[in-house]
């Protein structure tokens, strides 16, 4: 049975932050072939145009800087003009920038906050508002971090921000669960995405074969990759999940709390 017949999404409209690449961009494709119409949101309109331009017309783009709640606020009004409602929520969009407690300035500390944290709680509110108007359920996953645990120094206030994260998401779960809507989180581990390619070349100087490197310290022998964590995500905005909200899974080979 391939992704398409399962039909996990089907005649859903799901709107994705930050997915016209890495995560987002493999959740909106997963979407897709289940069946839902998606509307994508990033900050650079050349390259969110060109990525619906590959997904066909149940897909559009919308320019959106989720650090800016109005943005935020006109994405899902957009989303809803296009396709005449919203079903569904993914917070993909982040910011994953290094900086550790020492060197965090304040300007560097209230962006990640911006981005990680007030965007989703902004986009969660337009959605649950209109799923609550319609008397509609519904389902939102956001896209955390194993760093919420902890992480590591250099990821100072990223941690902070996903911890954050993670707490709302336990909160819009709680205070919405008699609406039928339903609230997860995701904790990735570290995953092959082009951002991440970025982040390893600029600020660890790595070279071309940095994956295969990382791959080698790892227990499964390899990084994560983006369609997997996409298959989970479908998987959670669906009614297959059941009736689980207030979840946050770890999607990573590392066990928190664990030691050898």
């Amino acid at each position: 049975m391939t992704a398409l017949e399962d039909g996990l999404l089907q005649d859903d409209v799901v709107l994705v932050s930050g997915g016209t690449q890495g995560v987002g961009g493999a959740v909106a494709r997963a979407a897709l072939r289940n069946g839902a119409s998606v509307v994508v949101t990033g900050r650079r309109r050349e390259v969110g145009e060109a990525f619906v331009e590959t997904l066909g017309d149940r897909a559009a783009y919308v320019p959106c800087d989720v650090a800016d709640v109005e943005q935020c606020r006109a994405a899902v009004a957009a989303t809803i003009e296009r396709f005449g409602r919203v079903d569904r929520l993914v917070n993909s969009a982040a910011v994953t920038t290094r900086g550790a407690l020492l060197e965090t300035t304040p300007d560097f500390f209230d962006h990640q906050m911006a981005v990680n944290v007030r965007g989703p709680f902004f986009l969660m509110q337009g959605v649950v508002a209109h799923l609550v108007e319609r008397g509609a359920p519904g389902a939102v996953v956001n896209v955390s971090s194993m760093s919420a645990h902890g992480g590591q120094p250099h990821l100072a206030a990223y941690s902070t921000s996903k911890a954050a994260l993670n707490g709302l998401t336990r909160n819009t779960a709680h205070a919405h669960r008699w609406d039928r809507i339903r609230v997860n989180a995701v904790n990735l581990g570290w995953t092959d995405t082009e951002a991440e390619d970025g982040i390893q070349r600029r600020f660890h100087g790595a070279g071309d074969d940095w994956r295969d490197e990382a791959g080698r310290a790892l227990p499964m022998g390899r990084l994560g990759q983006v369609d997997e964590i996409a298959d989970l995500v479908v998987f959670l905005l669906s009614d297959r999940s059941g009736v689980v909200t207030g979840s946050v899974l770890d999607w990573d080979q590392q066990v928190p709390g664990a030691s050898d």
